[in-house]
């Protein structure tokens, strides 16, 4: 059984989507978000196998949404769209297939047999997507776009990944990984990311730990396992 998440920010396109993957067979539908910011945290909690995913939707559009996906953990992504201008760019992302509406029957049919085929074969899919220049954060009613050049610390907390700027705190609902991969922040601690542009002080303690403390005062710890690379990238390796 295929796992299914439907993205899109029509209604009537989404309900469509799903009697058809139903009508097919082999496919659970785990959900429906009308958002990129919705269809991350349902993303990250469900674990489909595939998401069907519009292209242009309001504030992040799906070719963004792919960029901030977990390459480890993410889904098969096939993107559905009017537009067939977007295909290239599509599959250039690593795109699984691409869909165009109105969806004909037989080439959904013909992408969930391809989609069967590659799960069955438990074949790991290795995305290569771009960098984040723009972090999602949610809360209050309200999301927010933060430039990772502002992001001073990530930190991983009870309500997701927490960052750290020199105005505040907001919440995202991007793994460490992903931050890590597709931003400058760097490893400093199992649950703690530095941007090393941010970083004022190294403070050296006993055992081979230390810590960092920000342009904005935050204090940030740094294990014996990554102080080495901090070093490095910042040019201290002989101090």
């Amino acid at each position: 059984m295929i796992r299914a998440l439907i993205v899109d920010d029509e209604l009537y396109a989404r309900e469509a989507l799903e009697d058809e993957l139903l009508a097919l067979g082999g496919v659970e539908v785990v959900g429906q978000c009308n958002n990129a910011i919705d269809a991350l945290k349902t993303i990250n909690h469900t674990r489909p196998d595939v998401v069907f995913l519009d292209i242009q939707m309001p504030r992040v559009t799906g070719l963004e949404l792919l960029a901030m996906l977990d390459p480890e953990t993410m889904p098969k992504v096939v993107f559905v769209t009017a537009y067939d201008e977007f295909a290239v760019q599509a599959f250039e992302d690593n795109a699984f297939d691409y869909l165009l509406k109105p969806i004909e029957t037989a080439r959904l049919k013909k992408s969930l047999d391809k989609l069967s085929r590659e799960l069955n074969r438990q074949e790991d899919y290795q995305a290569i997507t771009p960098a984040l220049e723009l972090l999602p954060c949610a809360g209050h009613n309200r999301i927010t776009l933060v430039p990772h050049q502002d992001v001073e610390v990530a930190r991983t907390s009870v309500t997701g990944v927490t960052l750290l700027t020199a105005n505040g705190e907001s919440v995202t609902h991007l793994s460490l990984k992903v931050l890590e991969d597709k931003t400058p922040l760097m490893r400093c601690h199992r649950q703690f990311l530095v941007h090393p542009a941010a970083i004022w002080e190294i403070r050296l303690l006993d055992n081979g730990l230390a810590e960092v403390v920000t342009a904005s005062a935050h204090s940030v710890p740094v294990s014996r396992r990554y102080l080495k690379a901090l070093k490095d990238k910042l040019g201290l390796t002989h101090n």
